[in-house]
């Protein structure tokens, strides 16, 4: 399977790395996230599709459950990271799982993860993630 995640991420890593750490770091309300903290709602997402992707590889159904984005920004202390430290963990990341999806086992693309909300095929969650990888690069500014 072929993503352009691969492309995404070559095109967003210099307009990442031009954001100077102080406009990283601003929040535009004590609720809203900074930009360090999309860009590491983007790290959790990476990591909890990465299991997603490897286990429908390996089973027809899996059962996992979802994750609280707000709770996973906040227990990864994303605001208190250097902003490098941050661009360079997600492109690393999603550079990885470019990868995982060029790789994916076409047999496996409608094996289904069972959400507690809904089913999901593995075809549509790796689609899904490249949309929703750019929903928030726009929120950053930079997509």
């Amino acid at each position: 399977m072929d993503t352009s995640l691969g492309r995404v991420v070559a095109a967003a890593l210099p307009k990442l790395r031009a954001i100077s750490e102080a406009d990283a770091s601003v929040k535009p309300a004590p609720e809203k996230w900074s930009k360090k903290e999309i860009l590491g709602h983007l790290i959790d997402s990476a990591a909890n599709n990465h299991q997603r992707f490897i286990r429908l590889q390996a089973a027809q159904e899996v059962t996992l459950p979802g994750y609280e984005q707000d709770d996973w920004v906040r227990l990864n202390a994303y605001q208190q990271r250097p902003w490098a430290d941050l661009i360079s963990l997600w492109t690393a990341y999603n550079l990885h799982l470019a990868a995982v999806i060029q790789a994916m086992d076409d047999n496996a693309l409608n094996h289904v993860w069972h959400h507690p909300n809904a089913d999901y095929t593995l075809r549509f969650i790796a689609e899904d993630y490249v949309t929703h990888l750019e929903h928030h690069l726009r929120q950053i500014g930079i997509a």
